[in-house]
């Protein structure tokens, strides 16, 4: 069995990244959560009140032969805004910055790279620090886009995203 990595990050409300993540080839999972806060276990009515310091986040598994960490950030950071300081679109509160929680130096280094390579890379407001306890968001946030793709918010943000994903990384899609 091929050895698997995984990442976690935060750019907005979960479900336009995992919707994007979800069809990406070489990666096998992605689960909706929070991560970053003081509190244990936190629900998803706590976490939007922005009182226990959670990021709303997917954590990523995916395959490396497959599917590069650096490609992962290249796509996150062409599906958000990660100029904007806990903001993303209508969405405001900690609970939506941007975030990539690292598992390794390696990572580390690499998102360190791939910031640097933006064009914007002077105003990014990412918070790069380590991995922390990951707190799986409820049932009804997991595939949320599949299951709900004609709902409002989905209609009007997270397919936006989806059709950016699909047009400028088709080389990456399942």
């Amino acid at each position: 069995m091929n050895p698997t990595e995984i990442t976690t990050l935060g750019g907005g409300c979960f479900w336009c990244l995992e919707a994007v993540f979800d069809r990406m080839k070489g990666v096998l999972s992605v689960e909706s959560g929070y991560m970053g806060g003081q509190v244990v276990n936190p629900s998803y009515e706590a976490v939007c009140l922005g009182t226990t310091g959670h990021a709303e986040v997917v954590r990523i598994t995916f395959d490396p032969s497959k599917v590069t960490f650096k490609d992962i950030l290249t796509v996150f950071f062409a599906v958000h805004d990660p100029t904007t300081l806990n903001r993303q679109g209508n969405d405001a509160g900690t609970q939506y910055r941007s975030a990539i929680f690292y598992e390794s130096p390696e990572q580390l280094q690499t998102a360190r790279a791939v910031i640097n390579a933006l064009d914007v890379a002077d105003s990014v407001v990412t918070e790069v620090t380590p991995a922390v306890v990951f707190y799986e968001a409820e049932a009804y946030h997991q595939e949320y886009f599949a299951r709900n793709p004609n709902g409002g918010y989905c209609q009007f943000v997270v397919r936006p995203k989806v059709e950016k994903f699909n047009r400028y990384f088709a080389e990456f899609a399942q």
